[in-house]
């Protein structure tokens, strides 16, 4: 991606200018003030490219992120924090991103400002809320809600995963158990009723198919499969894609409640940190849309901001969109009407943290059986069909 290079005042009115990897200029501008910098020049680096360093683990970051906010509470200078942390840091790309913002903090440049160079690191919500920290001089408290936010968030991305890992492990060795069977066992069987001279049952038939499909266009079936994942995956990239894939999945009975919980747990989480940090609500709702995880819900949480940015609360915009939950619509109203907005929300996201917890355990609970049962009676099924021809032999002779 193109580099450019830019001038503005921040939130103090100090004159600052750095170099930041955008998309385009205009993104570039744009996210120059959702930092917080008032832009006067921006201009492309011709012959150059933005070199964005990799992309750090959540579990990184968030030891890097409390050991930051223990040593700025301890009283130590900026400059040596970032030098400390950098390094002692095991994963020589996050040492080599530490070491940059250092470098730009020493030459002048605000925490921020130097942390929003590096946006596989560091995202839009982290760099926001370091950006109302320094603003405020509570630095090292956003830091450790921060380290707070980015460790939930890790444990409720292991629990989805950890739902998820089950069905996909079983349909693997579903899928393996049966590829064996039609290329290995079928064929014997086939070549045994080969000279039977009678007619094989309906299901006999269809296996003995399957099998010579398999071992004979099987490289056709596995180019399909993987040409239909990659359709999918280029399709889920789109806008009209990424919606309506986004739309189904909550559809789907048990796996969408739980990926809705999951989506209002982040929600209140995200909203609840960067509100209670002093970021302004209209930003927060931006940047908790960005971070929503599913289009649907983004889109909701857009809509809610579009309504709020017109002089309404956000209660009442959430309750039009039909996907917040009754329950978190009154939390959130009630919230509102109290003047304490993020402590509702940091508990209404306790309560869905625990909720995902539960439907996780469902989940699993309700899939096991379900697998287990599918996964017999298509074995079930083979098995029988390659034995009807023996059972109907064995009957002809008993006749006979």
């Amino acid at each position: 991606m193109p580099a450019y290079a830019w001038k503005g005042k921040n939130r103090l009115g100090e004159i600052q200018e750095g170099v930041l990897v955008s998309e385009s200029k205009d993104a570039a501008v744009l996210t120059l003030k959702r930092n917080g910098i008032e832009v006067m020049t921006v201009k492309a680096q011709e012959g150059k490219s933005g070199k964005i360093l990799g992309k750090v683990k959540p579990k990184d970051l968030a030891i890097f992120t409390r050991q930051f906010s223990v040593m700025i509470d301890a009283g130590l200078p900026l400059v040596q924090c970032l030098e400390i942390l950098g390094s002692q840091q095991a994963d020589k790309g996050f040492q080599k991103v530490i070491e940059a913002v250092r470098l730009d903090v020493e030459k002048g440049s605000t925490l921020q400002a130097s942390l929003s160079k590096h946006p596989k690191a560091f995202n839009d919500l982290y760099v926001n809320m370091v950006g109302a920290g320094e603003a405020g001089g509570i630095l090292d408290t956003i830091l450790q809600r921060l380290s707070q936010y980015i460790e939930k968030a890790v444990k409720l991305n292991a629990k989805v995963k950890s739902a998820m890992m089950y069905p996909v492990a079983v349909i693997t060795i579903a899928v393996l158990v049966v590829t064996v069977i039609m290329l290995k066992v079928i064929p014997v069987f086939s070549a045994m009723y080969e000279g039977l001279g009678s007619k094989l049952p309906v299901p006999t038939q269809i296996c003995i198919a399957l099998s010579n499909v398999l071992i004979h266009y099987g490289w056709a079936v596995v180019v399909l499969l993987v040409g239909i994942f990659f359709g999918l995956k280029q399709y889920y990239k789109t806008p009209t894609g990424h919606l309506q894939i986004d739309a189904l999945m909550l559809k789907i009975p048990i796996i969408g409640d739980l990926l809705l919980k999951v989506g209002v747990a982040r929600f209140c989480r995200t909203l609840g940190t960067l509100t209670s940090s002093g970021v302004p609500i209209l930003e927060g709702m931006d940047i908790t849309a960005r971070t929503a995880g599913n289009q649907v819900l983004q889109n909701a949480i857009l809509k809610a901001k579009d309504a709020v940015e017109q002089g309404r609360n956000i209660s009442a915009p959430l309750m039009e969109t039909k996907i917040f939950p009754p329950m978190v619509v009154q939390m959130v109203g009630v919230g509102e009407a109290t003047g304490a907005l993020d402590a509702m929300l940091g508990k209404v996201a306790d309560f869905y943290e625990d909720e995902v917890d539960n439907a996780v355990a469902t989940l699993t609970s309700l899939l096991e059986p379900v697998m287990i049962a599918i996964l017999g009676g298509i074995i079930g099924f083979i098995v029988v069909a390659m034995y009807m021809p023996i059972f109907g032999l064995a009957d002809a002779f008993d006749n006979g």
